[in-house]
């Protein structure tokens, strides 16, 4: 019984950090800054586990679970590139 309290406990300890409110972005410089570090950091990881992978210190879940992480933040990014680009083109068609 005390083990399992114990271990909520450390559960409860690492998730505290993401329950606590963060700063905002003061703009929208700052907003996309942090998500480009976001999307490095996840390109980052993936390649980490997959390094890991290959020489059999990473369980293949994990991988699975690092690479549809990295394959989401790669769409995401595409997505928005083709809005950007789309906006830009809408802009440009308009009469002067």
């Amino acid at each position: 019984m005390a083990i399992q309290a114990l271990q909520a406990e450390r559960a409860y300890l690492a998730a505290k950090p993401a329950l606590a409110p963060s700063a905002k972005p003061s703009g929208p410089g700052e907003a996309l800054g942090a998500a480009a570090d976001d999307f490095a950091a996840v390109l980052r990881n993936s390649e980490a586990t997959a390094k890991a992978a290959m020489v059999g210190d990473a369980d293949p879940l994990v991988l699975v679970t690092a690479l549809s992480q990295t394959e989401l933040a790669v769409e995401t990014a595409s997505t928005l590139r083709d809005k950007v680009v789309e906006a830009y083109q809408e802009i440009l068609r308009m009469p002067v």
